[in-house]
């Protein structure tokens, strides 16, 4: 009787804008449910579908159904196209743009059609020499939040080793930090796959996979989930982790460990898009919360929890003591990536080209050999 009753609250919204058309643009309509596939942690999109669930009611009056279905990147996009236009959420958040890009290829993703206001306030790319694109330019999807991955590190643990504070990859092959690195496998993990590419785009294939195998030979876990690598750290099991997204470190900092994140120059930073699904049943639902994303208070969710706003409007800021600010701190001061050189030199493209040949790389050359290359280097 609930959604009915909301249903019908819905409906009779939708009759008085059409019978008044003056006011048909102040008084939206959504339905009373919205559903998502995402590789974005849960620490993130419940507090987003939280969040945007308290706006519902204050704005409509409705109490809106959300649920998210938790998925890594290739899978969230292979259950998407097995759809085939059919699909049982509304919204596809999180992992590579050219992802999107394919879906939008296949039609089966629809243009937002977002309010020019709304588009307009987030910048077509950032970063040089490679540009990183926050939103596309075609309008099928577009970014929430930028998000470095990076390292981690356990200060007092690197003290203990006589290591300073990291700064750049290469800090990583510090020999006094044999056996004292995690990390995930790229097969395993696109936030680690991602950064593999970084090294190999960075220093070519030949010294990039010499540059991988001796940070094997330094690794002293290979971790199931990306999600474990900065829990391990945290805890005071390794010393450094490699390939973490910002905010999976952050909720560890939260829970009161001893945890830093710092970002290489030349870190993949992904703006985790969001785009609607064609045949999506609640298409209004998801149009709302992508706008609502991106305003003021739907970026702030993002600042609280270690990522940075999408738009130069915006500087993560708060009270002293506040999550925001303990954000700052924990990223080495950083408020915004706009005031701030970026330097970007994943190409997406020619990762996407050969992902599978990078995994298979690594499963032959280190995976399969990883004794070995401990002996060696």
């Amino acid at each position: 009787m609930t959604q009915r009753r909301e249903f019908l609250t819905a409906s009779l919204a939708a009759l008085y804008a059409m019978t008044n058309p003056a006011r048909a643009q102040s008084t939206p309509t959504i339905e009373a449910e919205l559903n998502l596939i995402t590789p974005v942690s849960k620490f993130i999109h419940d507090a987003a579908l939280a969040e945007f669930a308290k706006y519902a009611r204050e704005r409509w009056k409705l109490n809106i159904k959300t649920n998210a279905l938790a998925a890594g990147t290739p899978v969230a996009y292979g259950r998407i196209v097995e759809w085939k236009g059919r699909p049982e959420v509304d919204i596809f958040w999180g992992g590579e743009s050219a992802l999107f890009d394919k879906l939008a290829e296949q039609k089966l993703m629809v243009p937002l059609n977002l309010s020019k206001a709304t588009f307009d306030t987030i910048p077509a790319t950032i970063g040089k020499p490679k540009p990183i694109y926050l939103k596309d330019p075609k309008g099928f999807w577009i970014g929430t939040a930028l998000e470095p991955y990076g390292l981690v590190y356990h200060p007092t643990l690197l003290k203990r080793l006589g290591v300073p504070p990291l700064k750049d990859w290469d800090d990583l092959l510090n020999p006094k930090l044999r056996g004292h690195v995690a990390q995930c496998a790229p097969s395993r993990s696109s936030s680690s796959h991602a950064t593999y590419e970084v090294i190999l785009q960075q220093y070519g294939d030949a010294k990039g996979w010499e540059w991988l195998k001796r940070l094997a030979a330094n690794t002293g876990l290979f971790t199931a989930r990306s999600r474990d690598v900065p829990s391990v750290v945290a805890k005071g099991e390794f010393a450094v982790g490699f390939a973490v997204p910002s905010y999976m470190a952050f909720e560890e900092r939260l829970a009161g460990f001893d945890i830093r994140f710092v970002a290489p120059k030349t870190a993949w930073i992904t703006p985790e898009p969001m785009g609607i699904l064609a045949g999506a049943r609640n298409p209004q639902a998801a149009r709302a919360f992508v706008e609502f994303l991106l305003t003021e208070r739907g970026q702030k969710i993002f600042m609280e929890r270690g990522l940075f706003p999408l738009s130069p409007k915006y500087h993560v800021k708060g009270a002293p003591g506040s999550d925001a600010e303990k954000a700052v701190e924990f990223t080495g001061g950083v408020r915004s990536y706009f005031d701030r050189e970026v330097t970007n030199i994943y190409d997406d493209d020619k990762a996407q080209a050969r992902y599978n040949e990078v995994n298979e790389q690594f499963r032959k050359d280190i995976e399969s050999v990883l004794e070995e290359l401990k002996k060696k280097y």
